[in-house]
């Protein structure tokens, strides 16, 4: 039986699974691209996942790191990956450590610091680019983007031996091109993301909407989060195909936070929406 039950979202190929509840657990996966975004008390679903990409260390997203590594190692499965913000590797090399002289065993790990502008590897032609975000000392957001080389128009129509000579010849006949995928934003308050083309064009935005009521626009400054309007000020500026939001208060029902999606955002915006818990029956609120 799984340990967490799990939101689940099909976008095209690709399946999101998660939980996302403010000051109580994010974590959010997507198999098919070998990620998690944040780790939260590290669900057994994700745990066959190679890479968590941490965005900050507070315990809701990343009290699960221990558990994620030692779980790995017991079921035979090379070390976890954790990227994290390089001013939290050395804090988490002593829980890590902690755990495992209480667990009996030495628990194996690869840890990767990370800052803005870092790319890593996560597949041949699949890295994670990280960004600045505005929440915790040092926390970061993940773009998973596509590499991929294009051959240039004008040697489109050439035929192979022809792209062969031309090669030889030591002539460039190809340029790189980039795909971004997914862009997670992490808790953060507002920020222009719009300066960077590859969170614009991310085919799917995964971005914390906290607070929704006017009341709430105080605890959304004091906790550096999104409310409402400053989320919907961000989403103007994007261009992305799917959007799915994360990261809400337990302080708003959900169905009032459908209700003032509607009222907030422009159409073309709110048909994009999905709201990652909107399904999960323990949350689920009605008018009556």
């Amino acid at each position: 039986m799984a340990s967490h039950n799990l939101a689940h979202i099909k976008i095209d190929d690709f399946e999101i699974i998660g939980y996302s509840v403010a000051g109580e657990e994010t974590v959010v996966a997507i198999p098919q691209l070998d990620v998690c975004f944040d780790v939260g008390k590290a669900p057994d679903q994700i745990i066959s996942v190679n890479n968590i990409l941490l965005t900050h260390g507070h315990m809701d997203h990343a009290g699960g790191i221990a558990y994620y590594l030692s779980q790995r190692n017991f079921s035979g499965q090379s070390p976890g990956t954790i990227l994290a913000p390089q001013n939290l590797l050395g804090p988490m090399k002593k829980i890590i450590d902690a755990w495992g002289y209480l667990d009996g065993s030495k628990i194996p790990a690869n840890l990767v610091g990370v800052k803005p502008g870092d790319e890593y590897q996560i597949k041949p032609n699949l890295f994670t680019r990280v960004f600045p975000t505005k929440h915790s000392k040092g926390s970061v957001g993940y773009s998973v983007i596509e590499k991929r080389k294009k051959i240039k128009p004008e040697y489109a129509a050439l035929t192979g031996p022809q792209i062969v000579e031309l090669k030889k010849q030591g002539i460039e006949i190809d340029y790189p091109l980039e795909i971004p995928i997914v862009s997670y934003i992490g808790d953060t308050q507002y920020v222009d993301f719009s300066q960077l083309k590859y969170i614009v064009e991310s085919k799917i935005l995964i971005a914390e909407c906290t607070f929704y009521e006017d009341e709430h626009a105080g605890r959304a400054e004091a906790g550096k989060h999104m409310h409402i309007d400053e989320f919907a000020a961000l989403l103007n500026k994007l261009q992305n195909e799917h959007i799915v939001i994360t990261h809400t208060t337990l302080r708003t029902a959900l169905w009032q936070v459908h209700r003032i999606l509607k009222e907030t955002l422009p159409p073309e915006k709110y048909d994009k929406i999905t709201v990652l818990m909107a399904n999960r029956p323990n949350l689920r609120e009605t008018a009556d």
